[in-house]
């Protein structure tokens, strides 16, 4: 298992995306298109900041930005085997998650929410 991507969601997704092309030095590259506004930076040719548009408030009539956090981390499996494996402790260990498969690159991603506010997602391509 390897760290696969970190995910921010900000309001302000532009001036992000300039600040990890032009001062970190990442790419900005291909992303599937989930229906939401966002990026995906990449290093080394692997898109490693993934960056999500919030709205423009937090609540609906609100004139306040809502904040700008990181969503969660994502954890990439290559391992036929080792991704059974967590499936099989997710189960005796009774936790929920959920599964989702990603447009055009045939990966499964599986999230599990750990609390308020901090996910982690597995991810592994399709078999």
């Amino acid at each position: 298992m390897q760290l696969d991507h970190v995910t921010i969601v900000a309001p302000d997704c532009d001036a992000m995306k300039d600040f990890f092309v032009d001062v970190a030095g990442m790419a900005l590259g291909a992303r599937p298109p989930f229906g939401v506004g966002g990026y995906w930076l990449y290093l080394r040719g692997r898109p490693v900041v993934h960056l999500i548009a919030s709205g423009a408030s937090a609540t609906p009539g609100s004139t306040s930005v809502p904040p700008t956090r990181i969503d969660h981390l994502a954890l990439r499996i290559d391992d036929a085997a080792e991704w059974s494996a967590l499936l099989d402790r997710l189960h005796r260990h009774e936790t929920v998650y959920q599964l989702a498969e990603v447009p055009l690159t045939q990966e499964l991603q599986l999230f599990v929410r750990l609390a308020s506010g901090v996910v982690v997602e597995f991810v592994t391509a399709r078999a």
